[in-house]
């Protein structure tokens, strides 16, 4: 796997959390631990990218 094929798979994991983030979050009654356990996950993901890109 090249370099660009793992950012673009990072982007698309990234933008499947935002998905999942955004559904529970308009749920009646959100789980708040699993929306930050989301959110951590996306951060190392975001945080990977920039790593790789610099």
């Amino acid at each position: 796997m090249t370099m660009e094929d793992r950012v673009d798979s990072l982007k698309a994991r990234h933008a499947r959390l935002e998905e999942e983030i955004s559904d529970e979050a308009h749920r009646p009654l959100p789980d708040q631990v699993h929306i930050t356990d989301l959110k951590k996950q996306k951060l190392r993901i975001k945080e990977e990218m920039t790593r790789m890109t610099h």
